[in-house]
């Protein structure tokens, strides 16, 4: 099991089975603005913030799942959108 977190929030954005369709939907959020979800920020000062996308790697067959892996992925701010 694939799933995209949020680091900067602690939020899971998506629960994908497959990389590639995780990947795909990284693909399309970086193509959106900073303040359209899922990329703007749910904090108080999310025109300031911006979300630092993870893909992380489960083991699901373990209750609770357990971490094989995690990657800095994408950053996306008011700035600038930057792949890891």
């Amino acid at each position: 099991m694939f799933v995209i977190e949020d680091e900067l929030h602690s939020e899971r954005i998506g629960t994908y089975s497959q990389r590639e369709d995780a990947m795909a939907a990284l693909r399309s959020f970086a193509t959106l603005l900073w303040d359209e979800s899922p990329n703007a920020a749910p904090c108080t000062s999310w025109r300031d913030c911006g979300r630092s996308y993870e893909l992380v790697e489960y083991d699901t067959t373990e209750t609770p799942w357990r971490e094989l892996s995690r990657q800095a992925m994408l950053e996306i701010s008011t700035r600038e959108v930057r792949w890891h």
